[in-house]
């Protein structure tokens, strides 16, 4: 990635989704990839940051303090400050005889990321405005995993239907939903952390013109559209342009629920890599030809079933829809990938990889990295 990213001034507002990306993705324009990749490395010190040592007494937390954890992750000159770290909840209730179990099968709340702005006055002129992000790991607890396996769709407490058209409303993975909302008497839920450090920051400078970008890896990716829905949903001065950069997500809800993050202006990412099996999970997705989608152009078809099979699968609670728009790679496409598989397609570092050798769908791959 070059040194000196490109200065985006006016034209900010594009590269965040404004007009859903038109233009940019297909060939992928370098202003977007450095941006891309930018925010993939915020991801990425979540990693780094994570203490994943199952025999530590400290597994699960953040290894470095908030004031020097991006520049002990590896990024030492991004501009940011960090403002709050986040940490997710189980809502799983374990039996009692858990209770002895080994740290790592029972961590109920861990961290997960963190909120950090834009402080420093030459990026905020670089980016045109002033950007705070959340950035969000991938599963790595026993119970986060168990939570990935609960695959039904739920409804969206507080979701209407009315406007849409549908007695069904708005429907997201149970699992993904109960690490959102679920807290603790000692460990507030990630929902109510979010929500408060959102509006403190909103609060300072709500004034001027203002980002916010919500990005993750796999699990992290359905927590950052949860997120950004919720924000856009129950803040009233939430920033205008609210966008999730995604990558490797899995499936996160329903048609209905794609509907409502395009009705109140959510702008989604996603990246993906074509061999990553997570981005097919969870459930179905069912042939939604005949509805009208502003900017979706990369529905997984479950072409020519009849319509009684679709009625079927919809009982199941298992139908979901891709939301937002689709940057689509491969490992394919790398000379530098070989023997890769089912976990080596899922990495973040694959797809930072892929991301900055795309060129085009006609051009996947170009000869030297910069």
């Amino acid at each position: 990635m070059p040194a000196r990213p490109a200065k985006l001034g006016k034209k900010w507002m594009e590269y965040q989704g404004v007009r859903n990306w038109d233009g940019l993705l297909d060939p992928l324009d370098d202003n977007l990839r450095r941006e891309i990749l930018r925010y993939g490395q915020f991801v990425e010190a979540t990693y780094k940051s994570f203490d994943f040592d199952p025999s530590s007494p400290s597994y699960g937390t953040c290894m470095f303090p908030r004031r020097s954890l991006l520049e002990r992750a590896g990024l030492p000159e991004t501009g940011y400050r960090l403002t709050r770290n986040l940490r997710v909840t189980s809502g799983i209730q374990l039996p009692r005889w858990m209770e002895r179990a080994p740290n790592w099968v029972a961590t109920q709340s861990s961290w997960i990321g963190y909120v950090a702005v834009c402080q420093d006055k030459g990026e905020i002129s670089r980016l045109g405005r002033r950007d705070v992000v959340i950035a969000y790991r991938g599963t790595t607890t026993c119970l986060e995993w168990l939570e990935n396996l609960r695959a039904t769709l739920t409804h969206l407490p507080g979701a209407g239907s009315d406007d849409l058209g549908s007695s069904c409303g708005p429907m997201v993975e149970s699992g993904f939903l109960s690490l959102y909302t679920s807290g603790t008497a000692g460990s507030p839920s990630l929902q109510h952390m979010v929500r408060q450090e959102i509006s403190r920051l909103i609060q300072s400078y709500g004034h001027e013109p203002l980002s916010l970008t919500i990005t993750g890896h796999s699990l992290g990716a359905a927590l950052a559209t949860l997120t950004a829905y919720d924000i856009k949903t129950t803040l009233e001065r939430a920033p205008e342009l609210v966008t999730v950069i995604s990558f490797g997500g899995p499936r996160v809800g329903n048609l209905k629920f794609r509907q409502l993050l395009e009705k109140q202006g959510t702008k989604v990412l996603r990246i993906v890599n074509s061999e990553d099996l997570i981005t097919k999970l969870p459930g179905f997705v069912i042939n939604d030809s005949n509805d009208d989608v502003p900017y979706n152009h990369s529905i997984h078809v479950a072409a020519g079933l009849p319509s009684w099979i679709q009625k079927r699968v919809e009982e199941t609670q298992l139908m979901y829809a891709e939301v937002g728009r689709e940057l689509r790679l491969s490992s394919r496409d790398s000379p530098y990938l070989s023997g890769f598989n089912v976990a080596t397609c899922h990495e973040l570092k694959t797809y930072l990889h892929l991301v900055d050798s795309f060129v085009s769908s006609a051009c996947p791959f170009r000869a030297k990295l910069q």
